[in-house]
Formats: C-alpha cells, structure tokens, sequence
C-alpha cells in the first residue's frame, strides 16, 4: 500500500521531469554571466539613467542563453553566431513593433525560419532561437519611445561587451579546454578501473564514452577552423588517438569483472595530470615479469602506445557550399523539420491572435513562451511546457517580491547580478530552474525599467500561462503524433552501428588503417548508444502511454551496450594468442543484429536466428540472446516494447 501512494504521490514522469541533473556548477560561466548582464545596468545607473543600462545589458543576454563550455574558436562561433541572429531578429520586431498587421507575419516567418534552420546543426539551432526569442521582444520596445537605431545601437554595445567577456581569456588561455578534455578521458579511464562493483562500473563506462565524445568532439572542431595546421591540436588529437588500445582494454576488463592493478589506474592518473599541465607523460608501468592473461597484457601495451603517440591524417575541410548542400537535402528529406516547423508556426500565429485580444498592453511573452517551448531539437513539448509553468510561477514571484521590496538602484543591480548567476546555473542543471531565473531578469530588463507596476507582474504571469496552455492544447495534445516517442527509428539506426562494429571489432587488423577503422566503428557504435539514451531521457517525462512504453525500451539499451562491450572484450585479445573468430562466425553475429534491426523497422517479431557455437564468442552471444529477449519483451500491452514500435514508428523511414 505504501508503495502504491508513493507512486501516485510522485509519478515517474514527474520524478523524471523534475530531476536536476548532476553536473557540477559552471562557475566560470556564471562569473561571465554576471558581469555581462549586471555590470551595464551599474554603469546605467551610476550615470544617472538605468533605462539605458537595461537596454544595453538586454543586449548582452543571446550570449549569456548561448553560452557553452567548448574550444574558444568553437564559442566564439557559436556565440557570435547567436548574436548577429539575435541583433537580426530584434530589428526585425523594431521596425514592425506597434503595427499588428506587419508585426504578426513577421514574427510568424521569423519562427518558420527558425525552425527549418535547426536541421543545420546545434549553433544552426541556437542562432535561430535567439531570432525568434529577441524579434519578438523588438516588437515590444515601441512603448520606450526611442528611435529604432537608438536601441539597436544599445542592443549592439551589449553584444560586444558580453562578445568581449566571454572571449577575453582566449589570448592566454588558447587550448586549455581541448587540453582539458583530452585529460579528462584518462581521469574516467583510471574512475571506471576504480569501481568497485558493476553497477559503479557501468555508470562510469558511459562517462568515459561521453568524454571521448566531447574530447574528439573539441579537437575535431578546432582543426576543421585550422585545416590540419595547428601543431598544439594535432598533438593533443594524436594522443587522444592514441588511447584507444588502453580504452579499449579497460572496457574489456571492466566487462570480464576484473579489477586493473594499481600501478595501471595511478598511471592514468598521473597521465591526466601531466596533460593537463602540458608536461611530458610519465613513464608507464613495467609489464609483470609472471604470465598474464591477453586483457591485462593488452591493457599494459595500450600504456605503451600512449607514451609513442599516433599520427593521424590532417582532415579535409568541408567547403561552405558542400556543407549548404547537405543542410539543403537534410530539408528535403527529413520530414520532422517540417512537421516542427509548421507545429511551430501554427502555434506561433495562434499565440499572436491570442496576444491581441488579452486586455494586455505587451503581451509579446505568450509569443515568447510558444517558441521557447516549441523549438525544435530540445526535448520533450510537454516537459518543456510544465517546466515552463512551473519556473515562470516562481519567477513572477520572484519579481513581485522585488517590487514588494521597491528594489530600485544599487539593488536591482545586485538583483540582475544574482538571476544572471541563475541563469547560467539553471542552464546545466535544469529548465524548471532556468526558466525560475531567466523570467524575473527579462521582467526587470525590459517591464519594471520603463514601468515599475504590479500590473506588469500579473501580465507576465497570465502571458505565461496562456503560452503554455497553447503549446499543451495545439501542439502536444492536439497535434498528430506528438504523443509518440520517436525513437523506434533511433534503435534501429544504433542496431546498424552495432553491426558494423562487430564486422570490423572481431576480425585480426594487423596494419594501422585497418586498426583506425576498428577504433572509428567502435566510437561510432557507443555514440550512438549514447545519443539513444539522451533520446529515451526526453521521452521518459511523458505522462502518457508513450512515456511508460519508452520506460520498457531500457532494458533493450543497457543490453545493446553490453554487446558492444563484449564485442570489445574479444576484440582486445586478438593478436594476443588469440585466434579471430572465422568469417562464418562473425557473419551469424552480424546477421542476428541485421535481423533485430529490420524486425524494428519492418514492426515485427524477430525470427530466430542461428548463433556461433564458439567459446570466445560466448560472452558476445549471450548478450544478443538477451537483446532479443529484451525486444521481444513481456506481454503486457503498456510494456511490450514491439508494440511500441508498431504503434509509435510513422514518420522514421523503413527497411
């Protein structure tokens, strides 16, 4: 009984939905922040006109929503990106503010646009959000009574000063965060090898893959600004290289339930340490003298290869028009952008209607609650709905509070400096906290400089409200196919990455380039598996069927990743005294994944399917025995994960 009230008293979409997550606080993001958005409001105030330093620090907000942890070169694309986009957007909603019958096609194209140009990528995605986010709060500064190049000029100094404080250290700082990240593998490395049971282990297993990811993700993104040039970029991007024997070793023993000598896990210590301080790597471990097994004989030569290095091919540039042509075909083929775009375009010219007929002189953040919830590519509507709700009903009382106070002066400007810090805390941790945060410093930015009335207050509140019973009604609940998880397809796709995998990770790969293309099908298989997970996480908070069936799917991942790690648990011992398993082996392994994948794209039961009889494979077996059953899953309607498939597949293309 207790049990069940507990359930009905804290659901597990909910639980999920309110979950913060566990990263540590971005301080460095959060000093940005704050001096980005508080210190023109001091500056403002301390000249006598605050108004002005509202506006000028409203400029300094895209950079601050923008902001991210990544190489320098990479944000100050990002960042910079974000903002032209934002200083487009907010012209755009200036020069038609006042004017519904040019404001409302504006902000409705503006929102189209936005969408359709999220296919291109994340900063692609970002940029276009800050268009819409600052052409809808243009359409709202026609009260102020200035001239349009007045506060563009405003908007514009804001920019370049938040340009500058995010920026500045990149003159002495240079690769410090590829560095980082590339140490950062080596302290998950000697984490995973210190667990002390599976559970500890296979958390720390996905936050070795996700390192790799980000530390290739930094390196591969600095050489694509640098072609190949940088030797700093292509040391660190060798060594990375150059860890995939020992990485892979370390699974291997990780996945056999064996614990690595002492010496190993000091050694990947001291390593990140001396990458980090960009000192030379210490010298490894000497091999045991006795006889060892082909995993930990494995795992010393990885620590070897390190210490020499690898030496990777200088990657081509993609030109601009290639990279233009692929985002244009990704358009043309990938029929989710449209369905988002139009999703969000009704929702937004719904919105602007609405705004109109609320007894509310700027109702501009029904709009803005629409699109920020709305917006392509960041998760689940309905969590980003409540979340929203949720926030803005603290941050509207946040600001009343203020009010209550009659902050004005040195205290708003304290005010701003503390919701600036929450904002990029929020950001990390949870939208609930951001949206808590981000709604009191855009009220006092743009509603309590120029006014200073309760009024203002209740607008927001009902504004918010409004904009979030639109996006629940018209585009979740309303909407075709809203409410099924769309990641049926994704399963499929990480089956395929699978079965490329085990066709390169289980053969004998004497030659360097042949190795490379073990190691690259090997990262591509645990990112996707990884990517698959971030897409369970965001249907997981829906209340509906669709959440609870995605709930059943978990066990259908964690057995997919222990594939891969048994596949690389064989892979390892190859050219140790291990023979490679034969071409017919392999092929009944590949053919059994192949078949799991179009039992999930053709909405089927997958056949039974003829297995290796070989001992070494045996671990590899297992695993996709217990994929299969996973699949398959019990027969209870709300759980069964194929019925989930069949009901929930329509828009993923089919084998």
């Amino acid at each position: 009984m207790s049990t069940t009230r507990r359930e009905i008293a804290a659901p597990h979409w909910l639980v999920q939905l309110l979950r913060s997550t566990p990263v540590p606080i971005p301080w460095n993001m959060v000093a940005r922040a704050v001096l980005a958005l508080a210190v023109p409001l001091a500056v403002g105030y301390a000249l006598g006109d605050i108004g002005v330093g509202a506006l000028i620090s409203t400029g300094a907000l895209p950079t601050v929503l923008s902001e991210s942890a990544g190489p320098y070169r990479y944000r100050a694309r990002r960042l910079g990106g974000a903002t032209a986009a934002a200083a487009l957007g907010y012209f755009a909603g200036l020069i038609t503010g006042g004017i519904p019958a040019a404001s409302i096609p504006v902000v409705v194209g503006v929102a189209a646009v936005s969408a359709l140009i999220s296919a291109a990528g994340s900063n692609a995605s970002v940029a276009g959000l800050q268009m819409f986010v600052f052409c809808v709060l243009g359409t709202g500064q026609h009260v102020t009574g200035l001239r349009v190049e007045i506060l563009l000029g405003y908007f514009c100094v804001g920019a370049a000063w938040s340009l500058l404080v995010a920026l500045a250290t990149w003159t002495f700082r240079a690769t410090s965060p590829e560095r980082s990240a590339v140490a950062h593998v080596y302290v998950e490395l000697a984490a995973m090898l210190s667990a002390t049971d599976e559970a500890t282990s296979r958390v720390a297993r996905h936050q070795l893959t996700t390192a790799m990811n980000t530390a290739y993700d930094r390196l591969l993104t600095a050489r694509s600004w640098l072609s190949g040039r940088d030797a700093t970029y292509r040391q660190l991007l060798n060594l990375l290289s150059a860890s995939t024997p020992a990485v892979e070793a370390s699974v291997a023993m990780v996945n056999a339930g064996r614990h690595a000598p002492d010496d190993v896990i000091d050694h990947f210590v001291a390593t990140s340490a001396a990458v980090l301080a960009n000192q030379p790597l210490p010298e490894p471990p000497k091999r045991p003298d006795e006889d060892i097994d082909a995993v930990l004989a494995a795992l010393y030569a990885g620590l070897i290869r390190i210490g020499k290095g690898d030496n990777r091919k200088r990657r081509e540039v993609k030109p601009w028009h290639k990279r233009l042509r692929d985002w244009a075909g990704s358009l043309i083929s990938g029929p989710l952008t449209w369905f988002a775009a139009l999703r969000l375009t009704l929702c937004v010219a719904i919105a602007e209607v609405v705004a109109l007929l609320v007894p509310f002189e700027r109702s501009y953040w029904i709009t803005l609650t629409v699109g920020i919830v709305l917006k392509p590519d960041f998760g689940s509507v309905f969590g980003r709905a409540v979340l929203r709700g949720i926030g803005t009903v603290i941050g509207v009382g946040i600001g009343a509070a203020v009010l209550a106070a009659g902050g004005e002066g040195w205290l708003l400007v304290l005010l701003i400096a503390v919701f600036a810090g929450g904002v990029a805390f929020g950001k990390v941790r949870n939208y609930g906290v951001l949206s808590a945060f981000v709604t009191p410093l855009i009220i006092l930015q743009m509603d309590l400089a120029s006014t200073g009335s309760w009024d203002v207050v209740l607008a927001r509140l009902v504004d918010t409200v409004l904009g979030c019973a639109i996006v629940l009604t018209f585009g979740y609940l309303l909407w075709p196919g809203s409410r099924r998880p769309q990641v049926g397809g994704r399963l499929a796709d990480s089956l395929d990455s699978l079965v490329d995998y085990v066709d390169k990770g289980l053969v004998l790969a004497p030659s360097g380039e042949a190795r490379l293309d073990r190691s690259r099908a090997r990262r591509r298989a645990y990112r996707a598996l990884a990517d698959l997970r971030t897409a369970f996480q965001q249907v997981v908070v829906e209340p509906s069927a669709a959440g609870r069936q995605a709930v059943a799917w978990w066990p259908v991942i964690a057995g997919l990743e222990r594939v891969a790690d048994a596949v690389t648990e064989v892979g390892v011992t190859l050219g140790r005294g291990a023979p490679a398993p034969s071409d017919e082996d392999i092929a009944l392994l590949t053919a059994a994944l192949a078949e799991l994948a179009a039992a999930v794209r053709e909405e089927r039961e997958p056949a039974e399917m003829p297995m290796p009889d070989n001992e070494q494979l045996s671990g590899v077996v297992d695993q996709i025995g217990a994929a299969f059953d996973a699949v398959r899953g019990p027969d209870l309607v709300e759980r069964a994960p194929l019925r989930l498939v069949r009901r929930f597949l329509p828009y993923h293309r089919r084998a």
